[in-house]
């Protein structure tokens, strides 16, 4: 069995909020290819906290923060990067817990970043036949806006959470205004970045989207969620327009 690629600068970073046993297998498949590997646990309350702190216990590999309620997804991966970063660690790859991504991926994604550490790596969702046709073509919408935010930077998909990002400018990003805490720390993250000059790589990955007999959870909610993207895309467009001498001067510079 091949040893998994340890790193002193690079983790992997899984938010955690309720996703039941799949978690067991998503950490279990991430640490099957890197070292280290953490887990925030975002206030859960269906025991996985109990049992990844037991994996943990067993495993140096695996480290596993516990907040005591839940925050949102932005705010736990907000978390983990400020301990990362006390850690000396300056890249961190992002991936859902319930078992959505590709932890065989996670390799190339590693290296594509250390190829290039300025820049974020973006998934870029390859969907199979059981995705939901009403999110893969919902998210065209996000997509379209993120990439107008962005006066067309590169942004391949704005909402797939499997990525690599440079910690130091997320953390200046996350902690200069008070939103990117929940479902809109994906496509905020990008568009910050991008104004910030952070440069988009864009790099395929499957995803799956898992039935509840496969143990899929999903806590996306159309009404409430659609909400607080709509109000997300119209700020970040108001601060497109206040930005966009900057960005055509950047564009025009090459």
């Amino acid at each position: 069995m091949t040893e998994p690629v340890r790193s002193g600068t690079h983790l992997v970073l899984i938010p955690s909020y309720n996703p039941g046993r799949a978690v067991i297998d998503t950490v279990r498949a991430a640490r099957g290819q890197w070292n280290p590997v953490w887990v925030v646990v975002d206030g859960s309350t269906d025991g996985s906290d109990v049992w990844l702190q037991e994996m943990a216990g067993q495993d140096p590999g695996l480290t596993v923060v516990v907040l005591p309620i839940n925050q949102g997804k932005g705010a736990a991966v907000l978390e983990g990067i400020r301990q990362a970063r006390a850690q000396g660690f300056t890249h961190a790859l992002t991936m859902d817990s319930d078992g959505q991504h590709p932890a065989d991926r996670i390799p190339a994604f590693m290296a594509a970043s250390q190829a290039e550490p300025g820049s974020m790596v973006l998934g870029k969702p390859v969907f199979g036949p059981e995705a939901p046709a009403l999110r893969v073509n919902g998210r065209k919408v996000s997509n379209g806006w993120a990439n107008l935010e962005t006066l067309w930077a590169g942004i391949g998909d704005s909402l797939y959470g499997f990525r690599v990002y440079p910690i130091e400018p997320l953390m200046r990003v996350m902690q200069s205004q008070r939103f990117m805490r929940r479902f809109d720390f994906d496509p905020e993250a990008v568009v910050r970045l991008c104004w910030a000059g952070v440069k988009p790589v864009n790099l395929d990955a499957p995803v799956r989207y898992l039935s509840a007999d496969e143990g899929g959870v999903s806590h996306f909610r159309y009404l409430r969620d659609n909400t607080l993207l709509t109000w997300m895309h119209t700020r970040l467009f108001l601060g497109f327009l206040l930005r966009l001498p900057v960005l055509l001067w950047r564009r025009l510079r090459g």
